[in-house]
């Protein structure tokens, strides 16, 4: 691939047709996207899927075995300092407990970058003024999350990868991240965010990808991937006999309306529920997992008809 300088209109991360392997093992198998400037872009799956193997190709961590990757206009095999200055990094743990304070730590960082933010900023921003002068080896493990984040911002990088980063936080805590996220968007930061909480992937991203087996089985918009078959409400309730009911209708005011006519009046427990970026997640993991232990199965038994969504109240 060759390497150039990106210009202001290309995508900050783009990735084509990446590939590791370890003998016949594909960890990642054939994965394309791209991240676009001061997007915020999730990149979703199990345990296992292939989301670290990828963030460690494009953080210049672990050598790719196929495919093509620029991040930041630059392969990230060939990133020097100046590339590696320009990127925020927030891995999923760290083991930091280094006798250094808080402060002492940050003032340490700041020295390695050259427009780092203020200490004193990134200390309020991520909640440890209390803290400040505290040692990192006496904190939580929550407050030193809160170290690992402050770390990864206070260069003031073009590209922050956020992987599994609030971890360990209370829930005001993952709320304060949440603003402090949209504060880095607002000034131009672009993201690549990795969560297990679908609920923050929805609170702050512009994009996501699910990846599955090593292979992005779905990609679009956070109000739409899926697509809008995935998105349609379900409608429940017990009927007449305490059996309960449930049926999915694009039009849920209309089909209560049917239900309380039918029955004479408002049926027991009635839920109208509009799938979650949670459930549509575990849908599309769920279908794939069935397609890819199913088809073994295909050539030995008769076909498996398709099933729709499951939707999780």
């Amino acid at each position: 691939m060759t390497t150039r300088n990106a210009t202001p209109n290309d995508p900050v991360v783009r990735v084509r047709g990446l590939e590791k392997r370890y003998g016949d093992l594909a960890a990642v198998d054939g994965v394309s996207f791209d991240i676009e400037r001061g997007e915020t872009f999730a990149l979703l799956g199990p345990n296992g899927a292939g989301k670290s193997t990828t963030i460690e190709i494009l953080e210049g961590y672990r050598t790719r075995s196929g495919g093509d990757v620029s991040v930041l206009g630059i392969d990230p095999t060939r990133g020097g300092l100046d590339w590696k200055s320009r990127l925020g990094i927030v891995l999923q743990s760290t083991g930091e407990t280094g006798n250094a304070t808080v402060v002492e730590q940050l003032r340490h960082f700041a020295g390695f970058y050259p427009n780092p933010r203020s200490v004193d900023e990134v200390i309020a921003a991520v909640g440890l003024q209390a803290k400040a002068k505290t040692r990192i080896s006496k904190l939580s493990g929550g407050q030193r999350r809160r170290v690992d984040v402050a770390l990864g911002i206070i260069g003031r990088p073009e590209l922050l990868f956020l992987d599994e980063p609030t971890t360990g936080f209370d829930p005001e805590s993952r709320r304060d991240f949440w603003t402090l996220i949209r504060q880095l968007k607002a000034e131009g930061t672009s993201i690549l965010l990795t969560t297990h909480y679908l609920d923050e992937a929805a609170q702050l991203s512009d994009r996501a990808g699910v990846i599955a087996g090593g292979t992005l089985i779905e990609i679009g918009a956070i109000d739409e991937i899926g697509g809008a078959d995935a998105r349609v409400p379900v409608v429940r309730w017990r009927d007449a006999s305490g059996a309960p009911r449930s049926v999915q209708s694009e039009h849920p005011a209309a089909t209560v309306a049917a239900i309380t006519a039918e029955l004479g009046g408002e049926p027991r427990e009635l839920e109208v529920i509009r799938p979650s970026l949670e459930d549509i997640y575990l849908g599309l993991v769920k279908a794939h997992d069935a397609a890819s232990t199913g088809g073994a199965a295909a050539a030995s038994a008769t076909p498996s008809t398709a099933t729709s969504q499951e939707v999780r109240s």
